[in-house]
């Protein structure tokens, strides 16, 4: 009895010296992890074929291969993760499909040249076309991110404002086409069933998987 008291006492002091919200808040964050899904829908549950395959590419398509090029990624893209979970929470995007656009883009930076693509006409982690847009400050700032994110989800609202019978998935991958290729280019449902759209939803899925 002594001793489920003593240990009653000190379970008390520390819970008081921790203070018990903090303590409460760790059992609630074991509980309830955080999954944070923004306002266009939860990629988990969406269909996504991954890469498209062809004979010369086999092992390197479908979802696998999507997985594949994320995983090679994910070194390059857990420096930006708090900045990409920062710009997911203002715009209401699900980081894990701002990461899988730089990664399909720009292999998280390591394929660019002081932020440039090849052409000399795409800019930063998420490329933007220079004959498009503005680039706004540095290749992989803040400030490009918010730009490029702000871009997606004016698409996206431009796709669903267009498609108003759509399902809330094709809304988004509508959204991820109109990103690559404009709004104009969405047409019809065969629009949005691309390679880009296919893989980067593939590659989404994986870096939720993996704290984004």
């Amino acid at each position: 009895m002594l001793s489920f008291a003593l240990f009653g006492g000190l379970f008390a002091l520390i819970g008081t010296s921790r203070g018990s919200h903090t303590f409460t808040h760790s059992m609630n964050s074991r509980l309830h992890p955080p999954l944070y899904h923004g306002c266009y829908g939860d990629i988990t549950t969406m269909e996504a074929s991954g890469a498209s395959c062809d004979i010369g590419k086999l092992i390197n398509c479908g979802i696998p291969g999507s997985e594949m090029f994320a995983d090679m990624d994910l070194r390059a893209l857990k420096p930006y993760q708090t900045l990409i979970k920062e710009v997911g929470l203002r715009h209401c995007v699900d980081p894990a499909l701002i990461a899988a656009i730089i990664s399909r883009l720009s292999h998280g930076g390591t394929v660019l040249l002081d932020g440039w693509d090849h052409t000399g006409n795409k800019f930063g982690l998420m490329q933007l076309d220079k004959n498009i847009h503005q680039p706004a400050a540095t290749w992989d700032s803040k400030e490009h991110l918010l730009q490029a994110v702000g871009i997606l989800t004016d698409r996206i609202k431009a796709i669903q404002k267009k498609f108003p019978s759509w399902s809330e998935a094709q809304h988004l991958k509508g959204g991820l086409s109109a990103f690559k290729s404009g709004a104009e280019a969405v047409a019809t449902l065969k629009d949005i069933d691309t390679d880009f759209v296919n893989d980067t939803m593939a590659r989404a899925k994986f870096f939720k998987r993996h704290g984004f």
